[in-house]
């Protein structure tokens, strides 16, 4: 099955129906954390959410539509990072994660999105990866960032969350330019 090694403990795989229970529960602790950014956990509200997500993911990995994978420390669930869409037309993708709040800051999401970035330009043959992010949620933003991702905008508006509108920045990277450094 689809699994990336990051290092000793970290890995990254599709999330299979029987991890609808980590996945709940590791949302669940950590309503507050990324309900403030994201909608999805205001829409978790029974492990039957969780199972229907991962079903809906797999069927669009099978499709070769786009993924989500979690990401795993040893066998403990701690995030989610993935694909938002596969567009073979253009050569290009988004890519979106989040983490459980206590595990910000240990480098995990940065490790992660390379694995993603080398398999996005190598394996699938991709132009170009995005990343959007809340224009106020200055972790988040950091990653592409320290990456190389250029902030090719802002989008006024783009979500209402616990309400709010929140803002929406777009950063871009190309094939080209990951290769050049």
């Amino acid at each position: 099955m689809f699994k990336f090694e990051i290092d000793h403990s970290l890995h990254l795989s599709l999330l299979k129906t029987k991890d609808a229970d980590q996945l709940f529960h590791l949302i669940d602790r950590n309503r507050d954390h990324i309900g403030k950014w994201l909608k999805f956990p205001s829409m978790t509200v029974e492990v039957a959410d969780s199972r229907a997500f991962i079903e809906r993911t797999r069927i669009r990995y099978a499709k070769d539509e786009g993924y989500w994978l979690g990401i795993w420390s040893g066998d403990h669930l701690v995030g989610s990072i993935g694909y938002l869409y596969l567009d073979q037309e253009n050569k290009k993708t988004e890519m979106g994660y989040w983490l459980g709040q206590e595990y910000v800051g240990k480098g995990i999401i940065t490790k992660s999105i390379k694995v993603l970035i080398h398999y996005a330009f190598d394996e699938l043959q991709f132009n170009k990866i995005e990343i959007g992010a809340a224009t106020d949620h200055a972790k988040s933003r950091a990653i592409p960032e320290k990456l190389g991702f250029t902030l090719e905008g802002q989008i006024r508006d783009y979500e209402y969350i616990n309400g709010r509108f929140l803002d929406r920045v777009i950063y871009g990277l190309k094939a080209a330019e990951w290769r050049a450094k």
